[in-house]
């Protein structure tokens, strides 16, 4: 049922989108898409003239919110400004020189969109802290800082060549919540996980009289996005249909989402870990669909499809327990069990960290442990743990 209407809703939704595209200044008259493959085509190509004719300077001022800004302008002398393009050259997989200039190929809409995206830090884990070093999975929520602007290409005169230009639409400098990158525009979900987080340091009101948190060692870039990577025909009150896009931004911190609800973070429904969980059209191999019922894990209520629900699967009763208190298995496990960790009398009950959501062995016991095991919420043959 909870699938029935996953597809009803969605259906509906592309019929609303599609029958309100309509040109505000013709009386209503419905205007139709522009052919995805052609107006690709055409953007490819001011995309990448906009590479070939301008090069960037970055600020390099760590500890600072100024840091990695970017500024991108005209070469006029090209013996001193690399062109962004030229820095393919530093784009090899262990190359420690940066900016890079990386491209991937993202296929909607029946298109092979070539989007291009500049490295200027990856992100780095501090040595000190620990923290950092981490990339999202393309369903998290992401607290960055961003710069948007838009490219068109003007028209030519008898007096000089055309020219692309780039206009500002948005800035935000100093965030304070995260964005979802699968409420975000396409673009953003496939760039942000090729990069990670760095660390922080929390001020406290005595220390800083704003209480502000300083970053450092986050991961830094600009993406170049065909517009049916961002917003295509809708275009907005600051951005005009049909738009390339391009954003400068810096990735904070990260904030693992459920999207389905089910007590399992969606980064961990990435099954074959590479970062990115899609819905994909019936019919098409999802590899991160364990029951390969079209809805992929991280948007499905019934992982193995079963008819056992993930979240009842995952369940956990601690035995003592006089109360018999429902609790939910993270999962994984921590390496050792903390003792001291009350669950409801501190002297005979506690929660076992060390386990994780388990799998079942040939004879019906749990494992909590074994790495890589098949958890009971994506095995059919079991239904309800036990400890």
């Amino acid at each position: 049922m909870n699938k029935f209407k996953f597809y009803f809703i969605l259906f509906v939704t592309t019929v609303v989108i599609f029958s309100c595209s309509k040109d505000d200044d013709s009386n209503d008259t419905i205007v139709p898409l522009r052919d995805y493959q052609t107006q690709y085509n055409s953007e490819i190509i001011i995309i990448e003239k906009y590479l070939n004719s301008n090069y960037i300077t970055v600020t390099n001022t760590p500890g600072e919110t100024s840091d990695q800004d970017v500024v991108i302008s005209k070469i006029t002398n090209p013996a001193t400004q690399p062109s962004l393009m030229s820095y393919t050259s530093n784009a090899y997989k262990g190359s420690t020189v940066f900016p890079q200039l990386w491209s991937k190929i993202v296929q909607q809409d029946g298109v092979n969109y070539k989007l291009y995206y500049l490295v200027l830090r990856e992100g780095t884990k501090d040595a000190i802290t620990n923290l950092g070093g981490i990339s999202p999975c393309n369903v998290d929520g992401v607290l960055t800082s961003y710069k948007g602007t838009y490219l068109y290409e003007t028209a030519a005169t008898a007096a000089s060549a055309s020219e692309v230009a780039a206009v500002t639409f948005e800035e935000a400098k100093h965030p304070n919540s995260t964005l979802s990158l699968l409420e975000t525009i396409t673009g953003w979900g496939e760039v942000f996980p090729e990069f990670k987080t760095g660390s922080y340091i929390a001020h406290k009101v005595n220390d800083k009289p704003d209480g502000t948190i300083d970053y450092s060692g986050f991961g830094a870039g600009v993406m170049f996005l065909p517009s049916g990577l961002a917003y295509y025909n809708t275009g907005s009150a600051s951005i005009p249909s049909y738009s390339p896009l391009v954003f400068s931004f810096k990735l904070y911190d990260i904030q693992r989402l459920d999207q389905d609800g089910d007590g399992i973070p969606s980064y961990l429904e990435d099954l074959n870990g590479d970062n990115y969980v899609r819905i994909l059209p019936l019919g098409s191999y999802n590899p991160d669909d364990t029951d390969k019922d079209g809805l992929p894990d991280f948007y499905d209520i019934d992982d193995d499809g079963d008819n056992y629900i993930t979240r009842i699967e995952t369940q956990y009763i601690n035995p003592s327990d006089p109360n018999k208190t429902i609790r939910y298995y993270p999962f994984n496990g921590a390496l050792a069990d903390d003792k001291i960790t009350p669950y409801d009398d501190p002297k005979t009950l506690y929660v076992d960290e060390s386990k994780g959501i388990p799998a079942y062995s040939a004879d019906g016991n749990p494992d909590y442990f074994t790495s890589k095991r098949l958890r009971i919420h994506l095995d059919k043959d079991h239904h309800t743990a036990t400890p």
